[in-house]
């Protein structure tokens, strides 16, 4: 990785920590070689356009292709449409069938955000905020990528996840995505967002546990380790796991996970009518590109997301809050 500059000689992330800084405490959680790997693509890769990753182009990362995104969508009259799309948030209803769920768990309710990009747009920030007002749920999951760039300071994604934290009056777990550096981990651990680095936590009622895992961004950095994920989960216990991404869906139905929920792909974003996505930005299957589906005994959901990327505009793929009932086979 040697002879590759960072975009920027300011490496600020968080409130003026370094990329150079060494941060023990999750050294020590995310694995000597795993935590290294990462800091080490933070520094030399965040900002490329080209190489690192699953899918090797990074547009995010393009300030060309995102200037004539928005140029021509102005010139054509459909920037103001896909703005107001955009804003447009809902709050959709997931009934999730699992076969081996303890009866407390019956009719829980998991809200679900992914792929926020709360630096993009206020107004978009403000939307979800609206969107979320008087919202209950037992438990929130937020599935990666609170930022949208993906290098630079992060403190405008820290003040706006602030006030989307306050919005929601529940637990709220979460995992990375490939726009978020390992920095932010902590200030979103002293709002109370608890952040799974491959890691677990047990919830537990009366007549049952459930776990709930989270995996390292497995699409840009490549640093998710499913085997520590799980490490001490039951073998026979209801198995919940957030990634940013569906791409390690085998490894992840191989291990006995119950459910899965992600996002990254936001649905496309901008589609075609009828949804029809013109990418998806990810190795695995395009059924898997929005909504709920199923991989042997695997149950899925890939969240459309809550925010946008590159531009605040959205076609024919509306924004997501995403409420997840649980129920028994």
């Amino acid at each position: 990785m040697s002879g590759v500059q960072p975009r920027s000689t300011n490496s600020e992330v968080c409130g003026g920590s370094s990329l150079q800084v060494d941060h023990p405490a999750l050294r020590e959680r995310a694995g000597m070689h795993l935590y290294r790997q990462r800091m080490n693509i933070q520094l030399y890769h965040a900002a490329q356009v080209l190489g690192q990753g699953r899918t090797h182009f990074h547009p995010e990362n393009a300030p060309l292709f995102r200037f004539l995104i928005r140029t021509v969508l102005k010139a054509t009259g459909l920037y103001r449409w896909g703005y107001r799309n955009a804003c447009d948030i809902r709050i959709c209803e997931n009934c999730v069938t699992l076969r081996r769920l303890p009866d407390s768990f019956i009719g829980f309710r998991i809200l679900h955000l992914s792929d926020l990009h709360l630096d993009l747009d206020r107004g978009i920030t403000d939307a979800m905020i609206q969107a979320l007002q008087g919202v209950q749920c037992d438990i929130c999951v937020i599935t990666g990528d609170f930022r949208g760039e993906t290098w630079g300071d992060s403190q405008a994604t820290i003040v706006e996840m602030e006030r989307l934290r306050a919005q929601i009056d529940a637990p709220v777990y979460a995992v990375l995505g490939n726009h978020d550096f390992l920095e932010l981990t902590s200030p979103l651990e002293k709002m109370g967002v608890s952040v799974l680095l491959n890691e677990h936590r047990v919830i537990s009622h009366p007549d049952g546990d459930v776990y709930l895992a989270g995996l390292d961004d497995p699409h840009f950095y490549a640093t998710d380790n499913l085997e520590k994920t799980l490490e001490g989960v039951a073998h026979d216990a209801t198995t919940i796991l957030l990634s940013h991404t569906a791409e390690p869906y085998r490894q992840i139905c191989a291990a006995g996970v119950d459910l899965l929920l992600c996002g990254h792909t936001h649905g496309g974003q901008i589609c075609l009518p009828g949804g029809v996505s013109l990418m998806h930005n990810a190795y695995h299957p395009r059924a898997f590109t929005r909504g709920a589906w199923g991989y042997k005994t695997l149950v899925g959901y890939t969240s459309p997301g809550t925010g946008a990327c590159l531009v605040p505009v959205r076609y024919f793929c509306p924004p997501e809050v995403t409420m997840h009932i649980l129920h028994r086979r």
